[in-house]
């Protein structure tokens, strides 16, 4: 799974992703298109329960949960008809899963605004919109194909052309089609297609450092147009966290308790970004790893032991499944056992966020 981050040109949106990836090097330079193709970086996940199971369980090694992140480049008014960088970008947003707006919420007369102005909301609507008339480039080109598939019978290609239409129902108001609830065959019979505005959105305000806690009126005002579409905001401080992200964990932390931060926000985004794609960790923990395993919200414990190895899946027998509440309570895996805490799950069994398991497979 992986996520997009965009935004409009001199946002901070590479700034963010050096942070958040780690990565290192000159920085991007003060004007629109720096980033030429879309740099990808791993984001690791911040678990704190993977430590708290290290507490009980030894271990040569933790591995968190991961996922990717695609830093692509600015977009601009006019690049759903070639702007900019144009159409050669919203490609690259097709391809993720989600997608990540930084949003400038802080005023600097050296850094320039694309628009002449720092006004957030008139920068969401300005993306979402060439997001818009993208996805209605894609649908208007798919339907006539969809539309001679359906009269010779084709029940997938009805499906499809039913779907089309009703996409473009909802974008011929101005409306994305994450607003809309499309139901699974739906959904499938346009999949192929990367509608951009149907994919889960985080919005990351980029704030100044007198507003690390996202409270000014800017980012207000991106926290009411995201509460209209079920999406988070979470406030991050760019500048501040690259400066954090290349210290010392000793430094990092008395530079975070000097600016009242209980943690780099990066880590929150980290949390958000990952929920927003719809996913969620369970464990495995004994000697040679502690490790956190990504999976979807709602998958079943053959498909979590899928994640490890395509064999577990298919070989799938049962799990044994206990929590770190149980671990807690009774510090070891033999005494969770005794007192019958460790749970035996079969094939239906749905994955909760947070469960440490073994898989018991025949191949």
């Amino acid at each position: 799974m992986e996520a997009g981050i965009v935004g409009l040109p001199n946002v901070g949106k590479s700034t963010l992703f050096n942070a958040l990836t780690g990565s290192q090097g000159a920085q991007a330079a003060n004007y629109p298109f720096c980033t030429i193709e879309p740099n990808e970086g791993i984001v690791s996940i911040p678990d704190k329960r993977l430590t708290q199971i290290n507490k009980h369980i030894a271990t040569q090694k933790i591995i968190p949960a991961m996922f990717k992140l695609v830093d692509i480049a600015g977009i601009v008014k006019g690049a759903s008809e070639g702007q900019g960088l144009g159409n050669k970008f919203l490609s690259h947003i097709r391809e993720v899963d989600a997608i990540l707006q930084v949003v400038r919420c802080f005023e600097d007369p050296d850094v320039t605004h694309v628009s002449g102005k720092v006004d957030p909301v008139s920068d969401i609507e300005t993306i979402e919109l060439e997001l818009m008339i993208a996805d209605i480039q894609t649908l208007e080109t798919a339907l006539p194909k969809a539309e001679r598939a359906a009269r010779t019978g084709d029940k997938e290609a009805k499906l499809r052309v039913s779907a089309i239409q009703h996409c473009l129902e909802q974008l011929n108001k101005e409306e994305p089609l994450r607003t809309i609830k499309l139901d699974e065959a739906e959904a499938k019979a346009i999949s192929s297609f990367g509608l951009m505005t149907a994919k889960p959105i985080l919005y990351i305000a980029n704030v100044d450092e007198t507003d690390l806690h996202g409270t000014g009126p800017l980012v207000q005002k991106v926290r009411e147009f995201a509460s209209k579409i079920g999406a988070s905001v979470v406030p991050v401080c760019a500048k501040l966290e690259a400066e954090i992200a290349e210290l010392d964990e000793p430094d990092r932390s008395e530079m975070l308790a000097g600016v009242g931060l209980e943690e780099p926000a990066l880590q929150v985004v980290a949390r958000e970004a990952y929920r927003t794609l719809g996913l969620q960790s369970y464990f495995t923990a004994g000697e040679k790893e502690i490790r956190a395993w990504t999976i979807p919200v709602g998958a079943t414990a053959p498909e979590a032991a899928g994640v490890i190895h395509t064999d577990f899946e298919r070989g799938f027998i049962r799990c044994e499944v206990y929590t770190l509440a149980d671990l807690e309570q009774y510090g070891n895996e033999k005494d969770i056992r005794a007192n019958g805490k460790m749970r035996t799950e079969g094939k239906t069994y749905i994955m909760h966020d947070g469960d440490i398991c073994h898989f018991l497979f025949n191949v």
